[in-house]
C-alpha cells in the first residue's frame, strides 16, 4: 500500500483528469475549482460530464446509466477519473470496475495530493502526511488491494516518496507517531507565541480564501521574497515577516488558504499550526474583489468558527484595481491591488486605526545621565524622532497603553 503522493510528470507526458461534477448548488463554480485544483496538481484538464443527483447510489453514486455514458465516453482514452465530491471506498471502486479499471479520485484525494506537493517545512510534510493516513485507513478495511491498483500520479504516494505498509496495525502507530510530533512542535510554538505576547509584539495574520493574493501583499508589505503564484495552494507553511507602519512594528504571518468543504481532516491536521497564526491582534481577511467574493467570505469566517476562532479582523477586497462601482461590496471594506500596489496606504492607515486604541504617541524627554535606565525600558514603545538636546534628548514615541506607568518620569512638559 501507499500514500498519497504529490504529482510525478514526465518530461512530455502529464497526467489527465476527467471531471464527474454532480450539479448542485453553484456546481458550475465548483467544476471551474475542480479544474484549477487539477492545474494545481501539475495534472491536465481533460473534460467534464455533468450528472442531476435526484437519488444518490449507494454503490456508485451516480446512476449506472451515466456510468455507462461515461464509459463509453473515456473507453479509449488514458485519463484519470475524479469525482469532485467525496466518494465511500466501495463507491471508488464500483465506479473503477465499471470504467475498466480506470484510476478514480475524489476531490479529497486531490486536495491531499496538492497539500503533499506544497508542504515545504518538516512540519508541513507532518501535517500532510497524518491527514493522508487518517483518510487512508478506513479505506483500508478489507480493500487491502484498492490502492495498490491505482497506478502512479494523483493519490498514490506520500511526501518524501515514502511507502506504507498495508498492515493497519503499523499505520495506527505511524498516526500516534505523527501526532505527538505535531503536538510537541505546537509546544515549542505556543512557547513562542507566549514570548511575542510578553514583548508586547503586536501580530497581524493574513488569512482567507486560497489564491486571493496573501503572499503578494505580504511580500508588498514587508519588501519578502515569499513564494506567490496564481493557482490554489500555492502556499502551505505559515510565514512571518517584520511589518513597519510609520515606525509601529507588527509581525505579519500568511497563512494556508482555506477552500470550500476543505477535508476535515486537514483542518485537523493544521489546527496547532492556524491556531498560533490566528491567535493574533488583527486579520485581514483577503477576498478577490473578481471573484465570487461572498462566497470566499463565508468559508472564511464558516472555517475560522469551525477553529472557535474569534479575532478582531478587517475585511480586504483585493484585485479592484478595475472595479468603479463598489456598492455591491461588505459595508467598510477596504479596496486594494497587490499586483499593482494600489489603497496600500489607505489599507496601512486602517491597521493603524485599528491599534491607535491602544496606545498612545506622545513626547519623552531623557536627561542624558539617566539614558541607561531609559533604555533598559525602550523595548515597550516605539521610537519616531529624535531632538538633542543640551540637557537631554527629546524623543517622539508610540506607547502601548499599558506600559505608559513605565515611562511617567519621563513625558515631556512644555
Amino acid at each position: 500500500m501507499q500514500t498519497i503522493k504529490n504529482l510525478e510528470l514526465d518530461s512530455e507526458i502529464q497526467e489527465k483528469v476527467y471531471i464527474i461534477q454532480p450539479m448542485c448548488d453553484d456546481y458550475k463554480l465548483l467544476q471551474e475549482e475542480a479544474v484549477a485544483l487539477i492545474e494545481s496538481a501539475g495534472a491536465v484538464y481533460a473534460g467534464t460530464i455533468y450528472q442531476k443527483i435526484r437519488e444518490v447510489s449507494p454503490a456508485t453514486y451516480i446512476g449506472s446509466g451515466k456510468i455507462a455514458e461515461l464509459n463509453e465516453r473515456l473507453k479509449d482514452l488514458d485519463v484519470t477519473v475524479l469525482f469532485n465530491g467525496d466518494l465511500s471506498p466501495s463507491q471508488t471502486l464500483n465506479i473503477s470496475a465499471a470504467l475498466g479499471d480506470k484510476k478514480v479520485i475524489d476531490r479529497t484525494t486531490l486536495i491531499l495530493a496538492i497539500f503533499a506537493k506544497n508542504a515545504k517545512t518538516n512540519e508541513g510534510k507532518l501535517q500532510v502526511e497524518l491527514a493522508q493516513l487518517k483518510y487512508i485507513y478506513p479505506r483500508l478495511k478489507g480493500k487491502g488491494s484498492a490502492l495498490s491498483r491505482l497506478g502512479g500520479g494523483i493519490g498514490t504516494r506520500g511526501p518524501g516518496e515514502t511507502k506504507l505498509e498495508t498492515d493497519r496495525r503499523r499505520i495506527r502507530v505511524r498516526i500516534a507517531y505523527l501526532e505527538e510530533r505535531i503536538e510537541s512542535l505546537k509546544n515549542t510554538r505556543m512557547l513562542i507565541s507566549s514570548r511575542r505576547k510578553k514583548r508586547e509584539e503586536r501580530t497581524i495574520s493574513l488569512i482567507g480564501y486560497t489564491n486571493t493574493g496573501k503572499s503578494t501583499l505580504l511580500n508588498l508589505l514587508t519588501s519578502a521574497d515569499v513564494y506567490a503564484e496564481d493557482r490554489l495552494f500555492a502556499t502551505l507553511d505559515p510565514t512571518s515577516r517584520a511589518l513597519v507602519i510609520d515606525g509601529s512594528k507588527f509581525l505579519l504571518t500568511d497563512t494556508v488558504g482555506f477552500l470550500r468543504n476543505l477535508p476535515h481532516n486537514l483542518i485537523s491536521a493544521f489546527h496547532s499550526t492556524l491556531e498560533s497564526a490566528l491567535n493574533c491582534d488583527l486579520a485581514l481577511i483577503i477576498c478577490d474583489a473578481t471573484g465570487n467574493f461572498e462566497m470566499q467570505l463565508k468559508t472564511t469566517l464558516d472555517t475560522l468558527n469551525e477553529l472557535d476562532t474569534h479575532c478582531p479582523y478587517l475585511i480586504v477586497m483585493n484585485k479592484s484595481e478595475n472595479i468603479d462601482n463598489f456598492d455591491a461590496y461588505p459595508h467598510g471594506s477596504i479596496f486594494i491591488s497587490a499586483k499593482e500596489n494600489l489603497g496600500i496606504e489607505s489599507l496601512k492607515s486602517e491597521i493603524l486605526r485599528f491599534f491607535s486604541a491602544s496606545y498612545t504617541d506622545t513626547v519623552l524627554f531623557v536627561p542624558y545621565d539617566q539614558l541607561s535606565a531609559y533604555n533598559k525600558i525602550k523595548k515597550y514603545l516605539d521610537e519616531k524622532k529624535f531632538f538633542y538636546l543640551n540637557e537631554g534628548i527629546k524623543i517622539s514615541v508610540r506607547i502601548p497603553n499599558i506600559h505608559l506607568f513605565r515611562f511617567e518620569p519621563y513625558f515631556y512638559k512644555n
